[in-house]
């Protein structure tokens, strides 16, 4: 149901090596040491050590320990030699002996502490650490290694109160306030997380990290020109940061400037080529213009970059790149375990909630003017009040408008959560004892799913917003229906399929259904031929399907293809493309972007409605047959390629699925050449909307709360999810 690629923009530590005080330097507890035989050969092993030759700074220190074993100052620098050689086994080995002999050297167990890191063993780190500032309490290095040992475990509080000592020490520690800014943008902690971020550039203007931090902040709390800014400066000080100039293209992309995204995201990954999400952000923003020329190496080596676990795009990419529900699997789960894995606290702990009514909480942030809310907003209104308790968990962003005040009322809570964490919210939904919590979003803008990964409630659901699986395993259910998700194709779903009997998209009959007050001359159209429209996002337009539509206008005389403009360059785009394939430009017909209700009107001036692949129609869909106009459609392999179909079969319209593309092509051209049997298919749709299944709203209601108790029920009877098939009702 939405149009628009979610964006990440991660704030991230400094990424720093644990360093090492001291380390090419014996402690001064070692004094002792060298005052015996061969201590003269010491500050020999130390020079060496020191410019870099540890080789022979290690013969000199087995020099030493051939006449003394013990030799604490010599071991310690034998270990430090080791880990310059990046032996760190044999460090470990060496320091295991050294604190034996010396265990109240704060600098060994910092160093001890820093070789385990690099072996992976970071709870004997953590020991060692500990040892050290046992000893040594304001240990300034070792609180900071222990600070990013604890950030880079998740333990973000913690780590958190390290730096704080080690700024209380020294206010000026850029490092440590860099990575608190990084820890409170991750807690939600805005305010704290830009203070942060600003006092390191007081002191170190240039940090090219920061700076980048800093923008990924301002890019997640919507302040874009502020963060383009930062961005800009941090590329200006190293303009060969690729992280900087991807999160730039993301920005940039989100913001629709698509053409100057393509230019940034292409530097991006000549700078590098494993940029995350880069290739499908380029790609979207190509297929955003109808620029197809690279399509089909970027496709390539989107695909090849998921087969191998690869983060080349965001799970949304691929539902306009590709027709393999495996290969959305596999990057929906990649995606999920990366940016929003199950949170260490989960909230819900397997308790049987005693409810006179069902709670559901619904959670969206598109409770507004938009194509989810005009579908669904006639479900809320329909739910049974004396079985179900309905919550709205709502952060839109921008001021409520008439679509929110319909949904606010529809709602028995309505609870604006915009300014809450995702830790927060979730501490709501479990106080509250949801029992069902419905996620609208999937992976669409202005997401929330970080509220999910604390299992709030005891079941979680996928629904109506994301037109494939979430991946991710805190989602039990996904709602669909048996021609958008087909038995055999439960294997690429994470979630357990509930199928309701007719299609699952909700819709509702109290929508606007206006009266033109335009004719064909007024929208640029031929007021005598035929009017082929598309009203779909140009992202969905691909070359194949376009291919079809071309040869549709060579066999049809006095034809045109009517699509919306989009971005500027579309038409300018499209029209060449036309002329490419032998088509005048003039025969493709751009509509101008007008309110939804003028737009919904003047679907009366089109002939017939052609559908896209491999993401098709999905309101817009629903927009064409609500107005009555005829569609016809070819159904995919996935569940975004397979909706327009869904609609029409609970239209009573199956008709109109054509199995293959060149079928697709001939049902198009028989309706365009037989004007009898297009008004009786006109006939057909609006009688099936008045009359049939697919706008009664009433009745949906009805068989999706026959889900969602079933889904209760099985939780009561303590049996996992499990696939569930809604009866046909009525």
């Amino acid at each position: 149901m939405h149009d628009h690629q979610v964006r990440h923009f991660d704030v991230t530590a400094r990424r720093l090596t644990y360093p090492m005080r001291g380390a090419a330097d014996p402690p001064a507890a070692t004094e002792s040491a060298m005052q015996g035989p061969g201590n003269g050969n010491i500050e020999k092993a130390i020079a060496l050590f020191r410019s870099g030759n540890a080789v022979a700074a290690a013969q000199t220190c087995n020099a030493i320990l051939r006449k003394n074993s013990r030799d604490v100052a010599a071991l310690y620098l034998l270990a430090l030699t080791a880990m310059q050689q990046q032996d760190c086994a044999k460090a470990e080995r060496i320091f295991a002996k050294v604190t034996k002999l010396e265990a109240n050297s704060a600098e060994i167990w910092a160093n001890r502490g820093n070789n385990l890191i690099a072996m992976n063993m970071l709870d004997r780190a953590f020991e060692a650490f500990d040892r050290a500032l046992a000893i040594e309490p304001l240990f300034l290095e070792v609180l900071y290694n222990r600070g990013k040992l604890l950030q880079d475990a998740g333990r973000l509080e913690e780590a958190l109160a390290s730096y704080r000592k080690c700024l209380e020490i020294m206010p000026q520690f850029a490092d440590a306030l860099n990575n608190s800014g990084a820890i409170l943008a991750q807690l939600d902690r805005h305010d704290e997380a830009l203070a942060a971020f600003d006092k390191c550039l007081a002191i170190t203007p240039n940090a090219a990290d920061t700076l980048n931090n800093r923008g990924n902040l301002l890019a997640r709390l919507e302040r874009n020109d502020e963060a383009l800014a930062s961005y800009d400066k941090c590329i200006a000080v190293a303009p060969d940061f690729a992280e900087a100039w991807n999160n730039v293209g993301r920005l940039l992309f989100k913001a629709k400037r698509h053409q100057e995204a393509i230019k940034v995201l292409g530097r991006a990954l000549e700078l590098d080529p494993r940029a995350e999400y880069a290739v499908g952000n380029l790609l979207g923003a190509r297929q955003q213009l109808c620029s197809w020329d690279d399509l089909p190496r970027l496709k390539s080596k989107l695909v090849d970059g998921v087969q191998k676990g690869e983060p080349v795009a965001t799970p949304f990419a691929l539902l306009a790149a590709t027709e393999s529900p495996q290969l959305q699997l596999d990057c929906a789960r990649a995606f999920v375990a990366k940016a929003h894995p199950p949170a260490d606290c989960q909230l819900w702990q397997g308790e049987r909630y005693a409810h006179e009514r069902i709670r559901i909480a619904y959670l969206s942030a598109d409770f507004r003017d938009h194509p989810v809310a005009r579908l669904i907003a006639g479900l809320f209104e329909h739910h049974d009040q004396t079985k179900f308790e309905t919550i709205a968990i709502s952060f839109s962003p921008g001021n409520a408008d008439e679509m929110q005040y319909r949904i606010r009322n529809a709602f028995e809570r309505f609870i604006d959560v915009r300014h809450k964490s995702d830790r927060e919210v979730a501490n709501l939904l479990r106080e509250l004892e949801v029992d069902i919590a419905v996620d609208l979003m999937g992976f669409t803008q202005n997401l929330r799913l970080g509220i999910l990964t604390f299992r709030p409630a005891p079941v979680q659901v996928n629904y109506l917003g994301y037109p494939a699986t979430m991946g991710a395993p805190y989602i039990d259910y996904i709602i669909a229906d048996h021609t958008v998700i087909p038995a055999a194709d439960q294997q690429f779903y994470s979630e357990k399929v509930v199928y309701l009997p007719d299609s699952y998209q909700a819709n509702d009959d109290r929508r606007a259904r206006p009266v033109s007050h335009t004719t064909r001359g007024g929208e640029g159209l031929p007021e005598q031929g035929f009017v082929f429209c598309s009203f779909n996002n140009s992202f969905k337009l691909t070359p194949a399907i376009f291919d079809v539509w071309m040869r549709l206008l060579h066999q049809v005389d006095d034809s045109v293809l009517w699509l919306l403009a989009g971005d500027a360059i579309v038409p300018q785009n499209l029209r060449r493309e036309a002329e490419m394939r032998g088509v005048p430009a003039s025969r493709l017909v751009f509509a101008k972007r007008v309110a939804f209700e003028d737009h919904l009107a003047r679907h009366c001036l089109a002939d017939l409605f052609l559908d896209t692949l491999p993401y098709n129609a999905h309101t817009t869909a629903s927009d064409a047959l609500w107005m009555g106009l005829p569609v016809v459609t070819c159904p995919g392999k996935t569940f975004a390629s397979r909706v327009t179909a869904s609609l029409l079969s609970a239209a009573g319209l199956e008709d109109l699925i054509a199995p293959t593309l060149n079928d697709y092509e001939a049902m198009a051209l028989k309706l365009a050449r037989d004007k009898l049997l297009l008004d009786s298919l006109r006939g057909r749709v609006e009688s099936n909307r008045r009359h049939g299944r697919l706008f009664d709203t009433a009745l949906f209601t009805r068989q999706i709360e026959v889900a969602y108790t079933q889904m209760w029920e099985r939780l009561q009877r303590g049996q996992p999810p499990g696939s569930i098939s809604v009866s046909r009702i009525g």
